[in-house]
């Protein structure tokens, strides 16, 4: 519970609005879910502004179902990466209101709330189409983390055309993801075509000398454009959720003064 909520909790039990034994269960909730398998943090969308993210990868079914019913119970938005086949079908049967995509391996189940509309502009590039799940894998975490999503695809430095024809839609983004594996360049000319801030996201795609994604994250992480910055191979969820806290702080009062 934030400090916020602890103050309208106890301004409502001194107005009378809410009852000391209601408080007391409020103020009792855990603050973490103990599982025979996991143990779930509660507290995260209060501390961090979204619930605790689920990785699939690894897990049984059982223990994913687990998991997904324990935050439904708290009432949290539940949200999972790097869903299996096998395990999107359980959950599928499960959880009938959710929605799985296939090519991102994402489970997102939001509670039946009326939702804020989306805030800011994140816009998504591939360097080619083989990047296209970890791109997906982006996309869909800024999209449920509340932000506005694009997506430009197949825009590589073997054809520098392609992506200086797409400039007017970079140029009006807050946040631009940057997919890409072989060598890896695409994200520094982005970088030396826009003013915001450019997130660099290396994929394993390659032949041998790409060393499954090192070749890219290193061009990467040597890039020329000042306004780079550069996630895990293979990481889109973490570059968007990332960008998605960058253009969610951007719309907030303090943030803009």
């Amino acid at each position: 519970m934030t400090s916020d909520e602890l103050r309208e909790l106890l301004d409502g039990v001194r107005a009378g609005a809410v009852g000391v034994s209601e408080a007391a269960v409020r103020l009792g909730r855990a603050s973490v879910a103990e599982l025979s398998f996991a143990t779930l943090d509660l507290d995260r969308r209060q501390r961090c502004g979204f619930p605790e993210v689920v990785f699939a990868e690894g897990k049984t079914v059982e223990w994913l179902e687990g998991a997904v019913r324990r935050l439904v119970e708290a009432g949290q938005d539940c949200y999972a990466t790097r869903v299996s086949a096998e395990q999107s079908a359980h959950l599928a049967a499960h959880f009938p209101l959710a929605e799985l995509d296939r090519l991102a391996r994402t489970f997102w189940l939001p509670q039946p709330t009326e939702r804020p509309a989306p805030v800011g502009r994140v816009v998504v590039v591939t360097a080619g189409t083989s990047d296209l799940p970890v791109a997906q894998e982006a996309l869909v975490t800024a999209r449920v983390m509340g932000a506005a999503v694009d997506l430009v695809v197949d825009v590589g430095v073997a054809g520098l055309h392609r992506i200086l024809r797409q400039r007017e839609r970079l140029t009006t983004a807050d946040v631009v993801i940057v997919v890409a594996g072989m060598d890896g360049a695409l994200p520094s000319v982005v970088g030396g075509l826009v003013d915001c801030p450019v997130i660099a996201c290396p994929t394993s795609i390659g032949y041998g000398a790409a060393f499954g994604g090192v070749a890219a994250l290193l061009t990467m992480l040597n890039s020329c454009s000042a306004g780079v910055c550069v996630v895990n191979i293979d990481a889109g969820f973490k570059a968007g959720y990332v960008a998605a806290r960058f253009v969610k702080r951007l719309q907030t009062p303090s943030a803009r003064g």
